[in-house]
């Protein structure tokens, strides 16, 4: 076996090996092929710099990396980890890593990070023995907002640029997919909360599937989180939020209060080279 770039691999064939390496998985993932053209293009994948291993010419493991310059390192992000089921057991990953690591640094990458439910135990240990620390914790929610439109809450819709421009909160908590830099391109809508003709909080949501990709208070207010929710739940119902940071108290005791579901929980994890 042996390990080489997925740049010249069909777009198919790395689906196919994806979908079968996460058959059975903790949570369920989409099978639509323009779901991970969108969602990889968002994360800025570059496939160059992403690492299968190959039977022969069969790919049956793969390391997938966005790349992007955040906080003053170069990143290669962990987009999605895979083994199919008959290679498992014979240290793919790390022999990925291994090949991977050495070629990264190579061009120009500092540091590599990457997300892991906590409940995937063997992937953790893989990870670790290949020198990644855990560094971020991280819930998920999923649910329908179930609090009363007793008051009219009033939005403005801005685009991405006015969005970029604002100086928002706690923007170094965002997981890779949520940072401004991920969505920017992505199916997202951009929402002001106002009080007053003030905005007073904000939220980046995409309104087909109800993703709750950025949201928080831009001035602390005792029912800012209330009105909040009133005015995503006027563009949305029911939404899914992945990777609040633990550190966010107030967020997650907020979503806690109107009985969104914690769905699982995340490490994120990351190795300086």
């Amino acid at each position: 076996m042996v390990v080489r770039t997925l740049e010249k691999v069909a777009f198919k064939s790395i689906i196919d090996c994806f979908l079968i390496s996460f058959k059975n998985y903790f949570v369920e993932m989409p099978t639509d092929l323009e779901y991970y053209k969108e969602r990889w293009d968002n994360a800025k994948v570059r496939f160059d710099l992403s690492y299968g291993m190959f039977d022969d010419e069969k790919l049956v493991g793969f390391i997938i990396n966005g790349i992007d310059k955040r906080n003053g390192d170069l990143i290669a992000f962990n987009t999605g980890t895979g083994v199919i089921p008959e290679y498992r057991g014979k240290r793919i990953v790390q022999s990925i890593y291994e090949y991977a690591l050495k070629d990264l640094k190579q061009n120009g990458i500092t540091l590599c990070s990457l997300e892991v439910i906590k409940e995937n135990t063997i992937a953790i240990r893989s990870y670790e023995n290949v020198g990644f620390e855990k560094c971020k914790n991280y819930k998920c929610f999923k649910g329908k907002i179930q609090i009363e439109n007793e008051k009219v809450v009033e939005l403005n819709e801005i685009d991405f640029n006015q969005f970029d421009a604002i100086n928002l909160p706690n923007q170094e908590y965002y997981s890779w997919d949520n940072h401004k830099n991920s969505i920017k391109e992505g199916n997202y809508r951009y929402f002001q909360v106002l009080r007053g003709q003030t905005p007073e909080s904000y939220f980046v949501i995409n309104p087909v599937n109800g993703y709750l990709a950025q949201f928080d208070l831009l001035n602390k207010n005792e029912l800012g989180w209330h009105y909040l929710f009133l005015g995503i739940k006027s563009i949305c119902e029911t939404i899914k939020i992945n990777n609040i940071d633990t550190r966010l108290i107030e967020k997650i005791d907020y979503l806690n209060s109107i009985h969104i579901e914690n769905i699982i929980d995340q490490y994120e994890m990351e190795l300086r080279i």
